[in-house]
């Protein structure tokens, strides 16, 4: 119980998400990450904050350790994912220390899927720029039911599956770490990807780290197809549906069935809020791409046309929005610079790719005419049969 016998003021931080975490305390955290864990537990408000303790984040402590980062860094470039951890009213200062650290290892910093507290503080700074990169949908998750009742094609999708007989449930994290069904259902839904493994803040191999998570897991006859894993949001007594991974033998309405029973369940336990995550490039949210350097509309207009061969934008964006959410936030990402650059946003997929940018997407097209050829020779062999 040491993890939590640090955290001085349960009431500060959503009750629902402390005892789940006080449930799931039989699971090993490894030494270096517990003191993470305890800050993220207090003090994260910012959705991507349990996602620092991921597989491949580094994390910064503020000198009065009342503060933590998660980064990666590439190509001169620390970025955060998403924001300080700390108490509201320390944001600025923490801030303002981790870029002095960070300028005397002679390194820029870009917080990326920062939320409104952190653009708030920047709106104004002429030594800081940020742009637009979409929006997450919000929902309160005691009024998920509407969401069903007034929409047919949802009740639809859950019939589907229940006449199907998908059965989805919730698994203790401890067993769902071990269980090797889980990934090799997460391994099917990756080789379905064209684009090579994603990682930072879109980190798949996240089974041997649920600690605090909960997962969602859906069977059909017996085999493991497919399950929805969801990060707490402490600070908002709310969750991240962080991965809804959707393996072989998946039928239409499993995602929806699973985000269904996940939602009902985190609202059954008190939650006040929910969201699926950032939908990139999504308008849908009351700002002004305008904002955005000039060049950098220009590319992301281009990706959103002709970038789904890859990665389909306006799908991701489509899928969440039919859930009708009650509000979309926006996401930014914020330079300490005074224009964001093209060498922030090339350091940025450098995070996501852990390699070069311009090799991943050349692999990625290598990988997408392979699929194209295998898939018109067996075609063309099915004819001569």
């Amino acid at each position: 119980m040491q993890a939590f016998a640090a955290l001085n003021n349960p009431a500060e931080v959503g009750l629902s998400v402390v005892k789940y975490a006080m449930d799931q305390i039989a699971l090993v955290i490894p030494s270096e990450l517990q003191r993470v864990r305890k800050l993220v537990l207090r003090y994260g408000w910012n959705t991507t904050s349990y996602q620092i303790l991921n597989p491949g984040i580094s994390h910064w402590f503020s000198a009065a350790g009342d503060a933590v980062l998660g980064y990666v860094e590439y190509h001169g470039v620390r970025i955060v994912a998403g924001a300080p951890i700390c108490l509201q009213e320390r944001l600025a200062d923490v801030s303002a220390e981790f870029e002095r650290d960070s300028a005397a290892a002679s390194l820029s910093v870009c917080y990326f899927c920062a939320e409104s507290r952190l653009e708030m503080i920047f709106r104004n700074s002429t030594s800081h720029s940020m742009a637009l990169l979409g929006a997450q949908p919000a929902w309160q998750p005691q009024a998920w039911p509407h969401v069903f009742e007034h929409h047919a094609s949802l009740k639809a999708q859950l019939n589907r599956a229940r006449n199907k007989d998908v059965t989805v449930r919730e698994w203790p994290a401890e067993l769902a770490s071990r269980e090797p069904q889980l990934l090799s259902c997460l391994r099917d839904w990756l080789g379905t990807h064209r684009f090579p493994t994603l990682h930072f803040l879109v980190e798949p191999m996240t089974l041997e780290r649920l600690y605090d998570r909960r997962i969602f897991v859906a069977e059909r006859q017996n085999k493991i197809i497919g399950f929805v894993v969801a990060s707490p949001v402490p600070q908002r007594n709310g969750w991240l549906i962080e991965q809804i991974i959707r393996g072989r033998g998946a039928v239409n309405g499993t995602s929806e069935l699973m985000i269904d029973t996940a939602v009902n369940a985190l609202a059954a336990g008190g939650s006040e809020f929910v969201t699926m995550g950032l939908s990139p490039l999504s308008r849908r949210a009351v700002v002004e791409w305008d904002s955005n350097p000039l060049w950098l509309r220009v590319l992301l207009d281009w990706a959103r046309a002709h970038g789904r061969r890859f990665y389909n934008f306006d799908g991701l964006d489509a899928f969440k929005s039919k859930f009708h959410p009650q509000r979309w936030e926006p996401i930014f990402a914020i330079a300490n610079q005074s224009h964001f650059s093209p060498v922030i946003l090339y350091a940025v997929s450098a995070a996501f790719t852990q390699s070069s940018p311009i090799g991943a997407v050349a692999r990625a097209i290598l990988s997408a005419i392979r699929m194209e050829m295998g898939w018109l020779l067996g075609k063309s062999g099915r004819r001569t049969v």
